[in-house]
């Protein structure tokens, strides 16, 4: 083997030997070879025969969405319990109270989307939970202090303020109109590196992954890391779709599973936190589940759609309205449900104080109930361990 290479080596040294030579005394015999269809190699650009040649770009649409993606840093203290042989004096004479309980400064980051050029940025409301202080970097390299407008932890979204001029803002998109297959991109600031861009699809619509109340994620292969967290998922047009807000991932990094939360629905809890500082939901004090074949064979139910009623709450709107545990629930105000999450969007959707129409089917009648719709509660917080 070393010798064939040897051969190879040495006929290639001769080769390019003679083509000097003949270059140098014969140039015309170049440009023979040349117009016999030999593969002469050339500085001149080739031009592409058909656009189909070119070769795509979305740098349009990047350099539309970017200059609205801003990171975000919080900084928050936290205490550190004190060292429990602190209680041992001999501990304590040769340490000293280095193990005492103290408070120190932690720090995080994370992504935003400027949505108004009057300085409001949504980002997820896990990124700033609460954070001391947060500052806010935008791509022209200014930098400012921002506040919270409101947080929505059921959908983990939040909106903050920051007080600076001439911001740019990024255009909406509606995510309804998404399909499983359109090119998206995510823009955010994983790690800590620096503002990224990672290209992909959507991989599927309608997820729900129990990480809060109301989800109905955008699933997507773009790569979506750490400091990801509350980033642009845009279109191919360079249009908010999505807000990125979680990974499934054994390893920490991305493997290809990322979620957004749809625009349309970032939008909705956006303007109700701008407008009031708070979103409110619509409550009717009942509990639900998904119908499966088992369940409908058991209950000897014609279909599967629909959500069964599995608690009242007693003194609560259904209550009062006359509903009962058992009962299928099959439309809101007119709005058909499927499933468990389907009714919890739509009873949400509920303005309080009004009334709405809840049509159920019970013993094979189908009967309607009007509610007087109440607000829902907020969600209680576990306090972390002292």
């Amino acid at each position: 083997m070393r010798r064939l290479w040897l051969i190879f080596a040495q006929s290639t040294t001769i080769g390019l030997a003679v083509l000097f030579v003949v270059s140098t005394l014969r140039p015309d015999l170049l440009a023979w070879g040349s117009r016999q269809g030999v593969d002469v190699v050339t500085t001149r650009e080739a031009t592409p025969a058909s656009s189909g040649q070119r070769m795509m770009s979305f740098s349009d649409a990047v350099r539309k969405a970017t200059p609205a993606v801003v990171n975000i840093f919080t900084s928050k203290e936290t205490k550190v319990p004190r060292h429990p042989f602190m209680d041992d004096p001999m501990f304590r004479y040769f340490f000293g109270n280095q193990f005492d309980a103290q408070t120190r400064r932690s720090s995080s980051l994370g992504s935003g989307v400027i949505v108004s050029d009057k300085g409001y940025v949504l980002t997820n409301h896990h990124v700033i939970e609460a954070a001391d202080e947060i500052e806010i970097a935008l791509s022209d390299t200014r930098r400012s202090k921002a506040r919270v407008v409101g947080t929505d932890p059921e959908t983990d979204l939040a909106v903050l303020k920051i007080d600076l001029k001439n911001v740019p803002s990024i255009t909406f998109a509606s995510s309804d109109q998404a399909r499983v297959g359109d090119i998206v991109l995510a823009i955010g600031n994983p790690y800590g590196v620096g503002q990224t861009v990672t290209f992909g699809i959507v991989s599927a619509l309608g997820r729900h992954l129990g990480i809060s109340t109301f989800e109905n994620s955008i699933q997507t292969d773009a790569a979506i890391n750490p400091g990801n967290s509350g980033g642009a998922l845009i279109d191919a047009n360079g249009n908010l779709i999505g807000i990125n807000s979680a990974i499934y991932s054994r390893t920490g990094g991305s493997q290809g599973i990322g979620f957004a939360i749809p625009s349309s629905l970032a939008k909705l809890v956006m303007e109700q936190i701008i407008e009031y500082g708070v979103v409110t939901r619509g409550w009717v004090g009942i509990g639900v589940q998904d119908i499966t074949p088992e369940l409908a064979e058991s209950l000897k139910l014609a279909k599967t759609s629909g959500a069964l009623i599995t608690e009242v709450v007693a003194g609560g709107p259904a209550d009062k309205a006359g509903v009962k545990p058992g009962d299928v629930l099959v439309s809101v105000a007119d709005k058909n449900v499927g499933d468990y999450a389907s009714t919890l969007e739509a009873i949400a959707a509920l303005k309080p104080k009004t009334s709405a129409t809840l049509k159920i089917q019970r013993e094979g009648k189908d009967l309607n109930f009007t509610v007087n719709v109440g607000l829902r509660p907020k969600p209680r917080r576990e306090e972390p361990p002292q």
